[in-house]
């Protein structure tokens, strides 16, 4: 068996503070720190991902212009590129992080899957190449990019756990929605003890 982690977009425009703040953001970015220091020789790949948007448009409708954000479809500006809100958090160490990926470059974008390395590698190839079967998925938000990045490896026919000790959401009830359509979809929904 062949392992993975993702960490998916712990951010300071999704921790308290940003742009789009996450309540828990800080607490996941220590507790993915502790479980790194635990942890990280458990997994051959640790793929981390950040929102990395362009900051003179609208991203392909992902920034809210004309009218006010939805917050479905549409958002607040966040994570532009080479600003402090695209930023890892700071309690976040990505030493044993192997690849780090950006995302929605000029487009909206949820799914790691959907971003790429700086070398312009796809997180599907990496996976491949390295014979990756499982996945663990940890990060923000469990409604959204969590979400997104757990059904996409399990799409592309991984084990996944997510870790939910280690996910913080936008809301309680889309996040447990999520947490059971993943658990639906045959995600293990698991503590990051496990």
């Amino acid at each position: 068996m062949t392992r993975a982690l993702f960490i998916v977009d712990v951010q300071n425009d999704f921790t308290e503070g940003g742009a789009l703040a996450v309540a828990g953001g800080d607490a996941v970015a220590r507790g993915l720190t502790a479980y790194l220091s635990a942890h990280a020789a458990d997994y051959d790949l640790i793929i981390a991902s950040r929102d990395w948007h362009e900051g003179h448009t609208d991203n392909g409708g992902h920034f809210a212009t004309d009218a006010a954000p939805d917050f479905v479809d549409t958002w607040p500006v966040h994570c532009v590129a080479d600003t402090p809100g695209a930023d890892y958090d700071a309690e976040l160490v990505t030493d044993a992080v192997t690849h780090h990926v950006k995302k929605g470059q000029g487009m909206p974008a949820y799914s790691l899957f959907e971003g790429t390395t700086d070398a312009g590698e796809k997180v599907s190839s990496l996976l491949s190449v390295h014979g990756v079967t499982d996945v663990d998925v940890a990060g923000l938000a469990t409604d959204y990019c969590v979400r997104a990045s757990a059904l996409d490896a399990i799409e592309h026919g991984l084990r996944v756990r997510v870790l939910t000790d280690l996910v913080a959401g936008v809301a309680l009830e889309t996040s447990d929605a999520a947490l059971a359509e993943l658990a639906h979809a045959g995600a293990e929904l698991v503590g990051a003890a496990a």
